[in-house]
């Protein structure tokens, strides 16, 4: 389903009992892999490596599955900064920051 909202032309798809945006990590979509917390990678991550050079301690490679994970959360808020600007600059949006707290 495509909507318009403020001149934003954005889609939504209905998976698992639930509506998502397009273009934005899933939760209950992340990799099982991802260590528990606030940040995680989703399954439509195309193992570009832009987050692990962006912050390679907190972001790993799963070699079997070609995709990355969390492998640690963020403790400070500079380590917050530096996941953000991970998530921000996926070119698939598979970051999310919207995982358990």
């Amino acid at each position: 389903m495509t909507c318009l909202y403020q001149s934003y032309i954005f889609s939504l798809t209905y998976a698992s009992n639930s509506y998502y945006l397009e273009g934005m990590a899933v939760k209950n979509k992340r990799t099982p892999e991802n260590v528990p917390g606030k940040f995680y990678v989703d399954d439509q991550c195309i193992d570009c490596d832009l987050c692990r050079d962006m912050a390679p301690n907190f972001f790993g490679r799963l070699d079997d599955k070609g995709c990355s994970f969390v492998k640690k959360q963020p403790s400070n808020a500079q380590e917050e900064d530096l996941c953000m600007e991970a998530l921000e600059s996926c070119p698939v949006d598979a970051i999310g920051n919207d995982g358990d707290k």
